[in-house]
């Protein structure tokens, strides 16, 4: 819970620090306040509010009660952090573009720590989620479109040059999340090797690094040649072995190697959860 609480402080501190006193048009409430606030006359902070609850119970009635719960108290803290905050924050003496990317990083922080917790900040996902359920169209592409379309609403009352800056917003916070949902993950190599001395490569995967492996077949699209492909997960340290050891076997191995960060099972620690 203190997680959740903490997140959703950073993030009403990044709207009101800077989102809503440099008029971003970000995705999100705080972005359609700002854009919408030349027509409604409303204020931005209690605009965003009204919304953010309306769309907590549009939530709950689509999505159920489990959505309902897991959202809930970071949707209800936002207001209560965001009128506390209002007028009570330091505005920094920056250009617009500037303020759109720290708000975008703050405000990207608070939502990556919230989902790391395991709930949700609500909000602008929330149409997204219930177009889903109702389309089957994918969560990632509907929440591109709303924050796009977010900010796009910008033209309405602003210029082009606002816009723009609202998609710096967009970016660093897609950026923050990203790296925050990362952190904590076991950095691991996943690797593929196809060699005809599988047999010999093998025992020792199992032998010096101590790590499993999968072999599964496949055949050679130009040669028409049944091969064995070996897949197995290692750490980054032992990654430099692996490939020593290979090309002594095998120095014809073909070998693909991915980054992998959340691995799940024996021998891998499970993602850790804040």
């Amino acid at each position: 819970m203190i997680y959740i609480i903490l997140g959703t402080f950073l993030l009403a501190l990044s709207i009101e620090m800077f989102i809503i006193p440099f008029d971003i048009l970000s995705g999100g409430v705080a972005g359609i306040a700002v854009a919408l606030e030349p027509f409604t006359h409303f204020g931005k902070t209690l605009f965003a509010n009204c919304l953010m609850i309306g769309l907590l119970i549009i939530g709950g009635i689509f999505l159920g009660k489990e959505f309902l719960y897991t959202t809930a108290l970071s949707s209800l803290l936002y207001p209560v952090f965001t009128t506390l905050l209002v007028n009570h924050v330091p505005i920094a003496d920056i250009h617009p573009s500037l303020a759109s990317f720290y708000g975008g990083l703050l405000g990207g922080v608070g939502i990556g720590i919230v989902i790391k917790a395991g709930a949700s900040t609500g909000g602008m996902d929330i149409p997204p989620l219930v177009i889903h359920k109702l389309t089957g169209i994918k969560v990632a592409t509907l929440v591109m479109i709303t924050d796009g379309l977010t900010v796009l609403l910008g033209f309405l009352a602003y210029d082009l040059s606002a816009v723009l800056i609202g998609l710096i917003s967009v970016f660093s916070s897609t950026f923050a999340i990203s790296k925050v949902l990362s952190m904590n993950g076991t950095l691991s190599k996943s690797v593929q090797i196809i060699s005809n001395k599988y047999k010999e490569i093998i025992p020792k995967i199992n032998e010096e690094l101590e790590r499993g492996a999968t072999i599964f077949d496949a055949k050679g699209s130009y040669t028409d040649e049944d091969k064995k492909v070996i897949l197995c997960v290692v750490s980054e340290p032992q990654y430099n072995t692996l490939i020593d050891f290979v090309k002594e076997i095998d120095p014809n191995a073909f070998v693909i190697t991915t980054d992998a960060t959340d691995m799940h099972g024996e021998g891998f620690n499970y993602r850790f959860r804040i």
